[in-house]
């Protein structure tokens, strides 16, 4: 039975990134959920719905199924972006991943350095290094928001330009387009860096770990950046 596929904060942070009209690939699609969602909107007029995994693959292509929707969302069962680039995506969303691995990924790629592609990127972990991969190898930061469901997320959107650009250790962890346009929810993920971060210096006290430096600097910065927003 067709039925509206409503997707959470965390998926629908993507939507004001993507190019109406356009192909989307989903990497990492699960349930193939957003690519459902934009289609059945028109948001999109195709899509590509991709696990390295063949349990989603299948679950994704059921949901496609019951949408009736085999014409508009294809399907692939593949690590990365390995094999997207024939699909022709204009827009490429990597959800639910590490920013390590979203890095690897990306380097895997060298076809998406092409202003042609956005990419519209959502680190589970380490967003900090999924930021200075982009900035060192010419990727422009457009776009940022923060959004919560059972935790905060970061949403990027990302372009080739071929500029290189340099962020603060601060900008790195928060954003520097949040940071400019005092995203919602930038006080509560501060507050919560900022205890992160004590933990990690309380367990690097306790295990007479000296190397400190950044650690201590950030924490600085952050408490700083909180007592201005305040």
């Amino acid at each position: 039975m067709k039925h509206r596929i409503l997707p959470d904060s965390r998926l629908a942070s993507a939507i004001p990134y993507i190019r109406r009209g356009g192909c989307v690939a989903d990497i990492g699609t699960d349930h193939a959920y957003l690519p459902i969602h934009l289609v059945q909107e028109g948001i999109v007029s195709r899509a590509l719905a991709c696990d390295i995994n063949e349990g989603p693959i299948r679950a994704a292509r059921e949901n496609i199924a019951a949408q009736g929707l085999e014409a508009k969302i294809d399907t692939l069962c593949t690590d990365g972006l390995h094999g997207v680039e024939p699909y022709a995506p204009d827009d490429i969303l990597i959800f639910g991943m590490g920013g390590e691995l979203i890095v690897k990924i990306l380097e895997e790629a060298p076809w998406i350095r092409d202003a042609r592609f956005g990419l519209i990127l959502q680190p589970m972990s380490r967003p900090q290094v999924l930021r200075a991969w982009l900035l060192k190898n010419g990727f422009s930061i457009l776009g940022e928001s923060i959004s919560f469901e059972d935790r905060y997320y970061q949403t990027i959107h990302a372009r080739f330009l071929g500029q290189a650009e340099v962020y603060s250790e601060e900008e790195l962890l928060l954003g520097k387009r949040n940071l400019e346009r005092n995203s919602p929810y930038l006080i509560p993920l501060i507050k919560h860096e900022i205890a992160v971060l004590e933990s990690v210096l309380d367990g690097k006290s306790k295990a007479r770990t000296a190397d400190t430096e950044k650690e201590v600097r950030l924490l600085h910065a952050l408490k700083n950046r909180l007592e201005r927003l305040q």
